[in-house]
């Protein structure tokens, strides 16, 4: 179970993670040390995994987003979730009940772009058929825990 300071210390490294040691000490009222140690135990359990790239509003407004239902044929869902993992244009891909097995959160820089990946998906080995939703415009997005 994580502390409040932990989820604090959580919340400031996804809003930036490349935040220093010291402006999260600052931030949360905590020495250098503490933080260093809490990064550390959080690391060291698996709670923090990596650090990554988190791509700028400009760029990924370019982008043409979408999300993809795939129905898979059973016998062969290992080989093509790795298949899809491999697509780099994949951002994530979630197994779903319902009618559809699979959900695919694509990008694509063009319209043109995202037909062919598309294609791309539909012509594997093991997919029976997919269903795809274009994201017209985001809302709101939320980063949960």
């Amino acid at each position: 179970m994580l502390s409040k300071e932990d989820e604090k210390l959580l919340a400031l490294l996804q809003r930036d993670g490349r935040a220093s040691i010291s402006d999260l000490a600052r931030a949360l009222s905590l020495s250098r040390a503490t933080i260093q140690s809490r990064l550390q135990k959080l690391q060291d359990t698996g709670v923090i995994k990596g650090y990554t790239l988190e791509l700028g509003e400009s760029y990924l407004a370019n982008l043409v987003s979408a999300h993809v239902s795939i129905k898979v044929k059973q016998k062969l869902t290992a080989r093509t979730n790795t298949e899809l993992r491999q697509m780099s244009q994949i951002s994530a891909l979630y197994a779903i009940s319902g009618e559809y097995d699979l959900i695919a959160i694509v990008q694509a820089q063009s319209t043109e772009q995202l037909s062919h990946l598309l294609d791309d998906i539909g012509n594997l080995e093991g997919v029976e058929r997919t269903t795809s939703s274009v994201i017209l415009e985001t809302k709101f997005k939320r980063h949960s825990f």
